[in-house]
């Protein structure tokens, strides 16, 4: 990575996060079931936040689980049985009460691709939160996932084992993109972002700041939010 772009960011990032040198990531990142994690990944792509959270909500309050506490973590298998016998329409607009879809042309329900996210987790044996660890870098769990109508780019795979707790991966989605376009940096890529923020972090971390990559990709899409983007 050019080291003129990443003491641009680095530069960037330490004056206007100036006062986040402690900063802590916000509760969504402290789900205790890793459907929940699925169901974020799926339905925040390209919507305001506050109706993502309402969708965890409402599938939480249907069937009475705790987002932040558990005694018994719901797994993925757990979750298909939740659902199963439920129709795609169903369980749209009885649990998830959200019609959205993975895009506006011939996309299908992020309801579908909630599902087919699950049953491919399944496939891989990937079934909690303690599996995080094994599956992050397994490529042919990701090329799986991305063949799901609506995850092409891999963007929800990744905000997905972010939520989960993996701490060196970012969700490069138009809110970073825009913020690297507003230092003047255009034209790059999901690898070479992460390396990026890698980089940058790894500065920022020498001015006293407690920063994983997960945790800037928060900060920026907030600030990107707060002014507006």
């Amino acid at each position: 990575m050019d080291k003129i772009i990443i003491n641009k960011v680095t530069s960037a990032c330490l004056e206007i996060f100036s006062d986040k040198k402690e900063f802590e990531l916000p509760s969504e990142y402290n789900y205790r079931h890793l459907p929940l994690c699925v169901i974020d990944a799926v339905f925040s792509i390209g919507v305001r936040y506050q109706g993502v959270t309402n969708t965890i909500n409402k599938f939480c309050n249907y069937f009475k689980i705790d987002k932040f506490s558990a005694n018994e973590e719901l797994t993925v298998s757990g979750f298909l049985t939740l659902i199963e016998g439920q129709s795609i329409q169903s369980i749209t607009d009885n649990i998830f009460i959200n019609r959205q879809r993975t895009s506006a042309r011939n996309g299908i329900l992020k309801t579908e691709a909630v599902i087919l996210f699950h049953q491919t987790l399944r496939k891989f044996h990937f079934e909690s939160l303690n599996d995080v660890k094994r599956f992050a870098t397994n490529s042919q769990l990701e090329d799986s996932i991305r063949l799901i109508p609506g995850q092409r780019s891999g963007i929800s795979f990744k905000y997905f084992l972010m939520l989960a707790g993996t701490d060196d991966l970012i969700k490069p989605d138009r809110m970073i993109l825009r913020f690297l376009e507003s230092l003047g940096i255009k034209g790059i890529t999901l690898y070479d972002s992460e390396i990026l923020f890698n980089d940058v972090v790894g500065q920022m971390n020498s001015f006293g700041f407690n920063l994983t990559p997960r945790k800037l990709d928060n900060l920026i899409w907030n600030y990107q939010r707060q002014i507006g983007s």
